[in-house]
């Protein structure tokens, strides 16, 4: 029986077991998608006879690719070859020539298209109302928006009518859907994901997003996006970012920044969320929002309403007036935008990014609402611009700050509509951040999608990273902010917890090292307290370079650590410590690095 929530990990066992093939998916889907009770959740879709063929295709080929026989889904602002991309305006239809970059590396790794999902025209919106295909609608509450801009692709994935969708998200557009549907948005650093292949809203803040009903999932398919493209001035290579998995420090809203426009409920969801983070050992860290809320008014309120028009000038000025109204309202605005006032943009922008450095140094990522709450359609279509401008009061900031994040559940208010979270990191912690937020998902039993009492596979974002990383142990030079820390990080290391030795081992200051090391060596029968250690995840190539580069006398062997468990580490030949100063008692090399200092 093909599961109501399509999750990857239930797919894969399926077809691993035999208990259903591609083809038999397929099948389910397509009869599903027919019976669906929303039908304005897709714009286009392949014919049944097309999806079939490649389905049979996929099940007589066999398993082949990170993502073989798994349906998903494409917004219809991003190309997929033999589908007309509308961006939700039937007047700007095209046929493209190609895949988008993204949906090229999906089929790639045997991910099987289903169709092009609604959205708000021209994705300018955060509640999926503006397109004259219909508006979809939350899943637990039809008289609800789903969200937007990435409309479709968020409730496509919540009714299990794929497994996953790709969206877009300039100001909250892949993940404010996902808090109204009870799944997952991953909107990764900027760049990082090419757009050759997209419809610009803001070209220089447009990021290609992935909704599905787990982290571990959602992560996934980030990483098959990723690559090189030439074509794409926007694109970036990963330079991978460490965020510490233990003993971590996370920002949070002070109590006079909250806003939650009367929803308490939502409020105290949001509270929840922090103290489950603060069990996993997590300690919150009240930020001034300020400059975060205020750089977030620069998107609309300031000269970057000029990107949208920039992208769609030539139709703009022949075909307004077929075109959304509150759309096309938002658009005009920009055409009496001067360089001036551009030029005055970008330099508030940079004062509000130092500013919000100062609070960046408080914590490791941010934990904030997803959206402060969620309104009737009724309501929406009543005052669409202040209650959409609402929904982004905590997501409008940051793709302007060059931010990554999370989006995930958070539970339901009384009513049974849902709330979400949203762990924001800066530009290239996507690996680190996908751990934390799995975590954070799975300590609480929300759900997939509609079906909220569904249980999580047991796989996991973290179980994944611990299978590709070695653990390394660090003592000294390599330790986080000091000398040599770049070697892990620039190899794509991962900081997984800070923690201490067994009770067994000296500290020495090894003579003539530059930069200064210490030597690590084990004495058994010594009743020592422990020595502050880091433990970094490597993968198995940069795990071999990095070893290999270890000089005299120090090399790796397996360390005892305070909770019983081993990994490799730096440990010291005997010999080099006879003469060497024996810092043991000082607790760990920093005390040591600062007390020089001092």
């Amino acid at each position: 029986m093909i599961p109501a929530v399509l999750d990857i990990a239930s797919l894969e066992a399926g077809y691993r077991g035999g208990a259903f093939t591609p083809l038999d998916v397929a099948h389910a889907l397509l009869a599903r998608i027919a019976e669906g009770a929303d039908q304005s959740v897709w714009i286009s879709r392949r014919s049944d006879h097309d999806i079939l063929a490649e389905a049979r295709a996929l099940t007589a080929r066999g398993p082949s690719g990170a993502l073989w026989g798994v349906p998903f889904a494409v917004k219809d602002n991003i190309d997929a070859l033999g589908l007309p991309t509308t961006a939700a305006c039937p007047a700007f239809a095209y046929q493209p020539e190609a895949d988008a970059f993204a949906v090229a590396n999906l089929k790639a790794e045997g991910a099987l298209l289903i169709g092009k999902t609604n959205l708000d025209q021209f994705a300018t919106g955060l509640n999926g109302t503006r397109s004259p295909y219909g508006a979809p609608r939350c899943v637990f509450n039809s008289d609800y928006v789903s969200g937007g801009s990435s409309s479709g692709s968020a409730v496509a994935v919540a009714s299990g009518q794929v497994s996953f969708a790709l969206g877009t998200d300039t100001a909250g557009s892949g993940r404010v859907p996902a808090a109204f549907n009870n799944i997952v948005g991953v909107k990764p650093t900027r760049g990082l994901i090419s757009t050759t292949g997209v419809v610009p809203a803001c070209r220089s803040l447009d990021c290609v997003t992935a909704f599905a009903v787990t982290v571990g999932d959602a992560d996934r398919v980030r990483r098959v996006l990723q690559g090189d493209d030439p074509f794409d001035a926007y694109a970036r290579a990963m330079t991978v970012r460490s965020l510490p998995l233990e003993r971590f420090r996370f920002g949070v809203l002070a109590e006079r920044d909250r806003e939650f426009f009367g929803d308490h409920e939502t409020g105290a969801l949001y509270d929840a969320a922090i103290g489950r983070l603060e069990a996993l050992g997590g300690a919150a860290v009240a930020i001034d929002y300020a400059p975060f809320r205020d750089c977030a008014a620069l998107l609309y309120g300031g000269p970057w309403v000029a990107e949208r028009l920039a992208a769609i000038e030539t139709f703009f000025a022949q075909h307004a007036g077929e075109m959304n109204a509150t759309v096309r309202d938002i658009i005009a605005g920009a055409q009496g935008v001067s360089a001036v006032e551009a030029f005055r943009g970008a330099y508030a922008l940079e004062a509000f990014r130092k500013a919000a450095a100062r609070e960046w140094a408080k914590a490791d990522f941010l934990l904030l609402p997803t959206a402060p709450t969620i309104y009737s359609i009724d309501d929406m279509l009543g005052d669409p611009i202040a209650l959409n401008a609402n929904l982004g009061r905590y997501t409008n900031f940051v793709n302007l700050l060059d931010c990554c994040a999370i989006a995930i559940p958070a539970g339901f208010r009384q009513d049974g509509l849902p709330a979400g979270v949203t762990l924001i990191a800066p530009a290239f912690a996507d690996d680190a951040l996908a751990v934390i937020a799995d975590r954070l998902h799975r300590a609480a039993p929300f759900g997939m999608g509609r079906d909220a009492s569904a249980t999580l596979p047991r796989e996991s974002a973290l179980a994944m990273e611990s299978k590709t990383l070695i653990p390394i142990v660090v003592v000294g030079a390599h330790l986080t902010g000091m000398p040599l820390n770049h070697q892990l990080t620039d190899a794509g290391g991962v900081l997984i917890k800070t923690c201490r030795t067994a009770g067994d081992y000296r500290l020495f200051v090894l003579p003539d090292t530059t930069p200064p090391k210490p030597g690590l060596v084990r004495e058994p029968g010594f009743a020592g307290m422990g020595l502050d250690v880091e433990v970094w995840g490597l993968s198995q190539a940069a795990f071999g370079a990095f070893v290999a580069a270890i000089p005299a006398p120090l090399g790796i062997g397996k360390i005892m650590l305070d909770d019983g468990a081993q990994a490799s580490g730096f440990l010291c030949e005997s010999y080099a410590v006879r003469d060497a100063q024996d810092i043991t008692e000082l607790g760990g090399w920093r005390a040591y690095i600062a007390a020089q200092s001092s």
